[in-house]
C-alpha cells in the first residue's frame, strides 16, 4: 500500500520529509498566479482599444501596468498610466491601483490613491470587494468610473 509517508521517502532520496516539504513549497504555483493565468488572458482579450497593459516583468502577472487614453469625455486625447498590484492573499482581498499620473478627478487622490469601493475589502455601502469578482469585472468598473458633469 502506497502511503504519503513512503512516497515522501522515496521521493526525499534520503533527506528528511521535513526539509522535502520546505523544498516542494518554493516549486508551487501560489493560488493567486493560478487564478492570475486566466484572468490576464482573459483581461488583454477583452481590453478596450483605448487602453494596453504591459508587464515590466513577464514572470510576474502579479504586478503590472495599465495606460489609458480615452477617445471620449472631459479626458479625451490624455494619456494616463496605472499600476496595478495584485497581493498574495487575492481574492480574498482587491488588488491595490495607484495612479502614476498627476491628474484632477474626485475619485484620485494628489497621491495616484484611487478611492473607489470597489477596491476597499470593506466598505460602508455594501459595494465593496468580493472574492467572486475578477480583475476584468474590476477594471471595467474602474474604467467606466467618470467624473461628475458640470
Amino acid at each position: 500500500m502506497l502511503t504519503l509517508a513512503s512516497k515522501l521517502k522515496r521521493d526525499d532520496g534520503g533527506r528528511t520529509a521535513r526539509t522535502s516539504a520546505a523544498s516542494d513549497s518554493t516549486h508551487r504555483v501560489s493560488i493567486r498566479d493560478r487564478l492570475l493565468t486566466k484572468e490576464v488572458a482573459e483581461l488583454e482579450a477583452n481590453l478596450p482599444s483605448t487602453c494596453k497593459a504591459s508587464f515590466p516583468d513577464e514572470d510576474k502577472l502579479h504586478h503590472f501596468q495599465l495606460a489609458v487614453s480615452p477617445d471620449e469625455g472631459y479626458y479625451q486625447s490624455g494619456k494616463f498610466q496605472f499600476e496595478i498590484d495584485v497581493p498574495e492573499a487575492y481574492n480574498m482581498v482587491p488588488p491595490k491601483v495607484k495612479c502614476l499620473t498627476r491628474i484632477w478627478h474626485p475619485n484620485i487622490t494628489e497621491n495616484g490613491e484611487i478611492c473607489l469601493s470597489l477596491l476597499r475589502e470593506h466598505s460602508i455601502d455594501g459595494t465593496g470587494w468580493a472574492p467572486t469578482r475578477t480583475l476584468k469585472q474590476t477594471l471595467e468598473q474602474f474604467l467606466t468610473c467618470r467624473p461628475p458633469s458640470l
